[in-house]
């Protein structure tokens, strides 16, 4: 079987189911108000925390064409599944979500979602890999919102754009010269395999490996396999030689490799678009660029993630619901929600739009998308990160090698498919 690597490529930018409905309430929390059981909106949509500014108007607009009310709270996006578990049901939760593509799987088999009557000419606006994402079993759950993807950001201050390294290897070997108590050169959260992956790619590991129509397959795992092991041992390089502070490693890794950057001590980090803003408004002047090339010549991979809108299967009004889907994540609206945004639109024509093309970390992220791959979203996906991880933090810090804690990680993925297929 071929490796489970759907390329995102972005053209000139190179960018059992529940039927059941919830019950009537009347009572009022967060999410939204009610009065007994007429709710003082039609819809009410959850959108990504900070983000809601990008569909101001065009919400203004579907509410003037359609003459509904519609309601936006802002709930952070990785998070809006599990609230969706608890207010579905109990009548309180949205019509509208958004959530990453690799939770689509996961919700589909819960029966979270509705499928979408999406006509094929509206499907066709978006990249391949991203409207995929929303597929299941040949069906529409959603359609995409944005697209991102691991970058490289530089300190300005620290490293001009002319002395950046190219390689691994040469940032390994300019991140050992400026390392001091109080300097870093490059930081990655190479304990995590969302951000790991990227290097594992590079030699030849992967998640699951899929069929030619890019259906994964679970039970072919290469998360341990000679790639994978000898990608894992030049990680555990710049661990070993110091150039990476203990404190980046485990569950406070991702704050300390932030803090680092914001106080002006490391030269560059690897990290994701939703920094753009936290970076600027920490006052670093920034920039940014694809990741760099691998020792063994191959470019550094990552995940690519797609944000999506998504319809509740406990919503009361569907078919205004799933309007509103179309609408907001149409072509017109996407641009707009880039503009105030800076989320990189899942729309193919909007590729060559001097808007995006202006964009310097469009630009990085598009670059990058060539050499990324879809983070799987099968449910099976939920049984890779813990034990994965943890193989990873026990090589960062020295406590396993490669050869000896990626197979039991993998053992361990594997029994924790099985049981949750029994």
């Amino acid at each position: 079987m071929k490796k489970g690597k759907n390329l995102l490529l972005l053209g000139a930018l190179a960018l059992g189911l529940s039927a059941c409905g919830p019950q009537a309430s009347n009572s009022t929390d967060g999410s939204g108000s009610s009065k007994g059981n007429n709710k003082d909106y039609d819809l009410l949509v959850w959108e990504d925390q900070s983000k809601s500014v990008g569909i101001e108007e065009a919400v203004k607009a579907f509410e003037e064409e359609h003459d509904v009310t519609v309601k936006v709270v802002e709930k952070a996006y990785a998070d809006q599944l599990e609230d969706l578990r608890l207010d579905g049901p109990a009548g309180t939760g949205a019509d509208v979500i958004t959530i990453p593509g690799d939770q689509i799987g996961t919700a589909v088999t819960e029966g979270l979602l509705k499928e979408m009557d999406v006509e094929q000419a509206i499907q066709d606006i978006y990249t391949e890999a991203a409207m995929q994402s929303q597929i299941v079993d040949g069906k529409v759950y959603g359609l995409p919102k944005a697209v991102e993807t691991q970058i490289l950001y530089y300190n300005k201050a620290l490293i001009s754009e002319s002395d950046l390294p190219e390689t691994t290897d040469e940032w390994l070997t300019y991140s050992k010269k400026v390392t001091t108590d109080n300097s870093y050169g490059l930081l990655a959260l190479w304990d995590q395999i969302y951000y790991a992956q990227g290097v594992l790619s590079g030699y030849g590991g992967y998640v699951f490996g899929s069929d030619a129509d890019g259906n994964y397959d679970p039970e072919d795992i290469g998360l341990a396999n000679s790639g994978a092991i000898k990608g894992a041992e030049y990680i555990k390089t710049f661990y070993d030689s110091g150039v990476f502070p203990t404190g980046i490693v485990g569950e406070q890794g991702i704050n300390v490799l932030d803090s680092l950057f914001t106080e002006g001590k490391a030269a560059a980090v690897i990290s994701g678009p939703w920094n753009l803003t936290p970076y600027e408004e920490a006052g670093i002047d920034y920039g940014v660029k694809e990741l760099p090339m691998l020792a063994n010549g191959e470019h550094m991979g990552s995940f690519i993630g797609v944000k999506s809108y998504n319809v509740s299967s406990y919503s009361k009004n569907t078919d205004l619901a799933e309007e509103f889907v179309a609408f907001i994540a149409n072509e017109e609206n996407s641009k707009t929600r880039f503009e105030k945004t800076a989320e990189i639109p899942a729309v193919e024509a909007l590729a060559n739009d001097p808007a995006i093309l202006d964009s310097e970390s469009a630009t990085a992220i598009a670059t990058q998308s060539k050499y990324a791959e879809l983070t799987p979203g099968i449910t099976a996906m939920n049984s890779v990160w813990e034990p994965i991880d943890s193989a990873l933090q026990t090589i960062a810090t020295g406590k396993a090698e490669p050869k000896t804690a990626l197979p039991q990680a993998v053992e361990q993925i594997k029994s924790a498919i099985a049981a949750t297929q029994n």
